[in-house]
């Protein structure tokens, strides 16, 4: 297990704009973290209240929207729109390019929500959006949020990807078994002890052959699993 902890990532404070890079991006560049195997970027961004991304262009790439605090309004030139709240989770496929914007949607208060992108397992193809709450999960499981193929009720991307959203009391244990070689945890909220080692909010973990995995909080928690071919 390889551990990204959050004190490494990269960080850039544009006044507004507070935000920290997993992976490589923007005038962040490190070799060694470049993504891992299809995840591209996580990104962890506040914005203060008014302010956001005005309209810019993408392309081939699934991009994942989770907000953890306040509301993130989307629009896109394939037609989709709407307010992002914490437990609401959102795709936007850019497939053969898509024009999108995303502001804070309180002129006050500030907007916290992780970015997620993933590289597609084929390029082109019609731009889509699609956006689904999950705020009745209970605490305690693992509940799949994106997937290849919609299972459960996930939202749907192009590439052999899945991820999962953990809700955890302090105390509590999950376990997971992957079916692809490749998986990734981010803790969202509190901590989480993963094969011996206390991940933080911030943290995240890279893992190849993974198996089963358990997790425990040690406080209250929210994290995201993601299974990868």
């Amino acid at each position: 297990m390889q551990i990204r902890r959050a004190n490494e990532r990269g960080h850039a404070n544009h006044g507004w704009l507070d935000t920290h890079h997993t992976f490589s991006f923007a005038n962040y560049f490190d070799p060694r973290f470049m993504g891992f195997g299809p995840l591209r970027v996580i990104n962890e961004d506040r914005v203060t209240g008014g302010r956001g991304f005005g309209a810019h262009g993408h392309r081939d790439m699934e991009i994942i929207s989770y907000v953890l605090e306040g509301g993130l309004e989307h629009k896109d030139s394939s037609g989709g729109g709407g307010v992002i709240r914490p437990g609401d989770v959102q795709v936007m496929s850019a497939g053969k390019g898509v024009y999108h914007s995303e502001y804070n949607a309180s002129a006050t208060d500030p907007v916290h929500f992780l970015q997620i992108w993933i590289q597609p397992a084929s390029a082109g193809g019609q731009p889509r959006h699609d956006q689904r709450s999950f705020a009745d999960q209970p605490i305690g499981t693992l509940r799949q949020i994106v997937s290849p193929d919609g299972a459960e009720g996930s939202l749907q991307i192009n590439q052999k990807a899945r991820i999962h959203r953990g809700l955890m009391a302090a105390g509590d244990s999950l376990e997971h078994a992957f079916e692809g070689k490749l998986a990734w945890v981010q803790i969202a909220r509190g901590e989480v002890v993963v094969q011996g080692q206390t991940l933080s909010a911030g943290d995240g973990a890279a893992l190849q052959n993974p198996g089963a995995l358990t997790l425990r909080a040690s406080t209250d928690a929210e994290l995201l699993l993601f299974d990868m071919a």
